[in-house]
């Protein structure tokens, strides 16, 4: 009895621990954002800007903090920008528009949020019907018992349905499917970390591909949209899809000779395990997933629809026929979609009042050109994501990124896809991405076998992504 009361003050205090330093935490960023905001003779920043600027530092500190979680920073961010800039009274809403404050509500009703809906239901449907485990099961397959191409058939696979899925949830079903692997290689084994790692790699990379693949794109995408550019999800492929193959093609390299995968052969029966694990729904509800993906995803690539129209067809088909029900309606990341709310809320008041334009104005840019600027912004955007949500650093870069790219002359969606790109490959921390969280879990693999890649990725990326997207954005907008 003695211990389990021993066992209960502990968790209490722990709890009170942490309460009072999320407190704390929440506490100090309000007094920085205040200081930096208000203290300060800024000049040439009028005071809807210098609000903006509180709402910005605010929300920057409590998301860098984790102090609260990511999506109630979102809607604290909607709440104050309506309290403090949605006013009659503000420098950019005039008294014959009393109501202009619905312009930090609007994004809810975004195209961007339809479409990431509709790929949270086509996951959350092929993961219902093991669609997702079959197809990892028939890659194994065909990968044989070679090391080497276990490896490269675990990213392969992980990366596009990562393209299409959430990465968190194709990190966490790919290291499902890999564990029976694992378990045959002896401890200390050295080919051990190369799967999980593997796995992360390919689950950040792979979002890079799509405008539904991480939020970070749809963010870039949003601002563009408002400049009066739209970019079709073919537009975005070709823009995000051969930077991350290729970056995935050298991780991949680095990772076979990093564990001596060459030559190394492993336990075939443990291989095909991956196609037998986890429930299976019935044949007429895997048919109807098939059908509609397909569908969907042609649509996209070729259809005369914009994306967000074509969002509806899994959204509708798959809701109608049951093969999604009230509880995977439950399921989904509606988190995710609160946080791009916000996100998108945040870049309309940092644009609007125009805290962006004075923020870039103080920026040494003119002097660093367009791929100074591109170059200077992936760096940073890497260096972010590493200690913060991918999500949350693009929410912060995006519209100064959009403003940069204007007061230098270049199309305004250049710096907005570098930075989503960027977003993407911030992997030198465990805690850097989620898929590296899981990967971490595992056990197999310690907090410095991320580093050297997340390296090689934070400086390859904007070497690759800043010729490519300055190149080829200008041609096909």
């Amino acid at each position: 009895m003695r211990d389990t009361r021993r066992a209960a003050r502990r968790f209490v205090a722990a709890v009170e621990f942490d309460d009072m330093g999320a407190l704390v935490r929440v506490l100090g960023c309000l007094v920085v954002a205040a200081a930096v905001a208000f203290l300060p003779d800024w000049q040439g920043l009028d005071p809807a800007a210098r609000r903006c600027l509180f709402i910005l530092v605010l929300a920057a500190g409590l998301w860098a903090t984790e102090a609260i979680p990511a999506f109630a920073v979102a809607l604290l961010v909607i709440g104050l920008a309506i309290l403090l800039l949605g006013r009659p009274e503000g420098v950019f809403v005039s008294p014959d528009e009393p109501e202009r404050w619905q312009i930090f509500i609007a994004p809810f009703a975004s195209p961007l949020i339809w479409l990431f809906l509709a790929g949270f239901i086509l996951a959350e449907a092929a993961a219902k019907t093991g669609l997702d485990r079959t197809l990892a099961g028939l890659v194994f397959r065909a990968a044989g018992s070679s090391a080497t191409a276990v490896l490269i058939a675990a990213m392969g696979i992980t990366f596009v349905l990562s393209m299409f899925m959430s990465n968190t949830a194709t990190a966490a079903m790919m290291i499902a499917v890999i564990t029976p692997v694992l378990r045959t290689l002896g401890p200390g084994h050295p080919f051990r970390p190369a799967l999980p790692l593997g796995i992360a790699v390919a689950a950040n990379l792979g979002g890079m591909g799509t405008l539904i693949g991480t939020p970070p794109n749809a963010i870039a995408a949003g601002f563009i949209t408002r400049a009066g550019t739209e970019l079709s999800f073919l537009d975005w492929m070709a823009l995000g899809l051969p930077p991350a193959m290729l970056l995935a093609g050298v991780l991949g390299a680095y990772l076979v000779y990093r564990y001596r995968a060459v030559g190394m052969c492993l336990d075939r029966q443990a291989l095909h395990t991956a196609q037998e694990t986890g429930p299976r729904a019935p044949v007429w509800q895997r048919g109807i997933v098939v059908m509609v993906f397909s569908i969907t995803l042609l649509l996209w690539m070729f259809g005369p629809a914009p994306a967000a129209v074509v969002a509806f067809v899994p959204i509708t088909v798959l809701s109608v026929t049951g093969v999604i029900g009230v509880a995977e309606i439950r399921q989904l990341r509606w988190d995710v979609l609160i946080l791009m709310a916000g996100g998108l809320s945040l870049g309309v008041a940092v644009t609007e009042s125009g805290l962006a334009a004075w923020l870039v104005d103080g920026l040494p840019l003119q002097g660093l050109g367009l791929i100074g600027a591109a170059l200077g912004f992936a760096l940073l955007t890497a260096f972010l994501s590493n200690f913060m949500s991918n999500t949350a650093a693009a929410n912060i870069l995006v519209p100064l990124g959009a403003a940069a790219a204007v007061g230098l002359g270049g199309a305004p969606g250049i710096l907005p896809v570098i930075i989503a790109l960027s977003a993407s490959t911030a992997m030198c921390l465990p805690i850097a991405t989620p898929p590296n969280a899981i990967a971490y879990s595992t056990g197999e693999i310690n907090a410095r076998a991320f580093l050297l890649p997340g390296l090689l990725l934070a400086f390859a990326t904007p070497l690759l992504t800043v010729p490519w997207v300055t190149w080829l954005l200008p041609r096909i907008t």
